[in-house]
Formats: C-alpha cells, sequence, structure tokens
C-alpha cells in the first residue's frame, strides 16, 4: 500500500498542490465574479473558470510540475481533452447531487455549493488525467 500511494504523493503532487492553489484563487474568483456580480449561469460560470484557468494551469504544470520538456502538439491536445472530460465530469455530477441535497435551499445557493463541488471532484479527475495522461512522459 505504501508503495501504491508513493506513486501519487510525491514531489510531483506537491508542485501539483501549488500551481493548483494559485489556478484555483485565480479561477474560483472569475468563477464567483461571473455568477454574483454579472449574473451569468452556471455552465457559464464554471466553464469560465476552466477556461482561463486552463491557460494558466497548462503553462504552469507543463514546465514547473511535470517538467514535461517534449514539443509536441500531442499534449496540448490531451490536455485539452483532458481539461474538458474532467469539467464535464465534475460538474455534471455536482449539479444534480446538490441540488438535490439541498433541495430546500434556493437555486442560488445550490448552484454555488455545487460549483465549490464541482471544484473537488475537478481537482480529483485532473490530477490523475494530467499526471497519467495528459503528461504522461513517454517510456524509451
Amino acid at each position: 500500500m505504501k508503495k501504491f500511494l508513493s506513486k501519487f504523493l510525491d514531489k510531483t503532487f506537491l508542485r501539483f498542490v501549488i500551481v493548483g492553489v494559485i489556478n484555483t484563487i485565480f479561477g474560483t474568483a472569475i468563477m464567483f465574479v461571473f455568477y454574483n456580480v454579472f449574473h451569468l449561469s452556471y455552465w457559464i460560470s464554471s466553464a469560465s473558470n476552466y477556461f482561463f484557468g486552463s491557460i494558466l494551469s497548462y503553462f504552469l504544470n507543463k514546465h514547473f510540475t511535470f517538467q514535461y520538456k517534449e514539443r509536441d502538439l500531442g499534449v496540448v491536445g490531451r490536455f485539452i481533452l483532458n481539461i474538458s472530460v474532467c469539467y464535464l465530469a465534475a460538474y455534471g455530477i455536482a449539479k444534480p447531487l446538490f441540488r438535490w441535497m439541498l433541495s430546500g435551499f434556493s437555486a442560488s445557493v445550490q448552484d454555488n455549493v455545487a460549483m465549490l463541488g464541482g471544484m473537488v471532484l475537478f481537482v480529483m479527475f485532473n490530477y490523475l488525467g494530467q499526471r497519467f495522461f495528459a503528461f504522461k512522459k513517454r517510456e524509451n
């Protein structure tokens, strides 16, 4: 079990957490301002978080977290695919789950909590996807 956990919880994971904190502050500000100040929809607000945050995330994770040196368009495609799948899965699960769990609350409360829940799910899915798919190093 220790060997299994050490494969996931290593210096790469620590760098991912640091980048994640920076990215979370940036993206969360965008998402909640878009939803609560500009009154954009749940989907537009949360998607804007990941659109703008993903641009920052790509460069920070490529160069700092995973130190991915290869120059190919495949990594960009895998990164976009990973972000898209993780976003749709995380927020697609969170919205109906928190609507059901918080059925006695207003739609605004439900959506705000669902966006937070979607963020948590997204982080888990995204780490695995970036480490083992998007920035997976080629074996020689």
